[in-house]
């Protein structure tokens, strides 16, 4: 063999096989950990329940009788104890989303059965009093809702995000928060808020919406014309017609009695 070909053979032998571009992109998505939300998409999409009234409901009997189940759920809230949540991008808002929802799970199991997440409590609730070490620190749901996902992210749609346990809470979905789809899944959940009753129903006086849009009306523009503004954004063609009719808060409404399956 003359050298020349014998070097270009050696160095032929010695370069690593370069796979195609696709190849390559499939074996690192293989190779790449899980999402860290994972284990509560898992635990959501097994008890999460869709009724015929459009509530997602949640079965906390049976969480509360699967030791395997409610440690799972303890592991992964004790996944936020060091992670790293001081940012104000998709991933931040969906770690504290999902971490106030799985609490507030946690909180209800350990209390069931009861009627209502405000049962034990003559004002309020439990949400100053639940609290969860989270990025290094110990926060309350309180916390998580007012002092961290309302003035950080300054999105009205967090009320679509967040579920206290309540009929008339926007739904807990059954699948955990992504930070690659949550403007489209926020949207999805604003729509499906909205389009039923509990958000909004058209009345011949006027509408009756959800009392969120008082409590929080701020977020939503702090004024009645802009909450309707907010309604008509989300509304099905057919509601958004019915609210033209009469543009006007005639009231607000809330159930609390507790989203369960039972």
């Amino acid at each position: 063999m003359q050298p020349a070909r014998a070097l270009l053979a050696a160095l032929l032998i010695a370069m690593p096989l370069a796979l195609p571009a696709t190849a390559r992109e499939t074996d690192r998505e293989l190779t790449m950990p899980k999402s860290q939300h994972a284990a509560w998409t898992a635990l959501l999409s097994k008890y999460v329940h869709t009724s015929a009234d459009g509530v997602n409901r949640f079965d906390y009997g049976a969480l509360k009788a699967s030791a395997a189940d409610r440690k799972a759920l303890d592991a992964y809230i004790a996944g936020f104890e060091t992670l790293a949540l001081s940012g104000s991008n998709d991933a931040a808002f969906a770690a504290w989303a999902n971490l106030y929802n799985a609490v507030t799970v946690r909180y209800i199991v350990s209390k069931y059965p009861i009627d209502s997440i405000k049962d034990g409590y003559l004002f309020g609730g439990p949400w100053k009093k639940v609290t969860v070490t989270a990025g290094g620190r110990e926060v309350s749901l309180d916390d998580i809702e007012h002092n961290i996902l309302r003035p950080v992210f300054k999105d009205a749609r967090v009320h679509y995000a967040i579920n206290c346990a309540a009929v008339s809470c926007p739904n807990l979905m059954a699948e955990a928060w992504e930070p690659a789809t949550l403007d489209a899944e926020l949207d999805t959940a604003a729509r499906a808020y909205v389009n039923n009753p509990r958000g909004v129903t058209v009345t011949d006086k006027g509408l009756v919406v959800s009392s969120i849009y008082d409590w929080f009306d701020a977020d939503f523009g702090d004024s009645k014309e802009a909450v309707i503004d907010h309604l008509l954004k989300y509304a099905d063609k057919g509601l958004a017609q019915q609210i033209g009719t009469n543009p006007k808060i005639r009231s607000y409404k809330y159930d609390w009695s507790l989203n369960d399956t039972e």
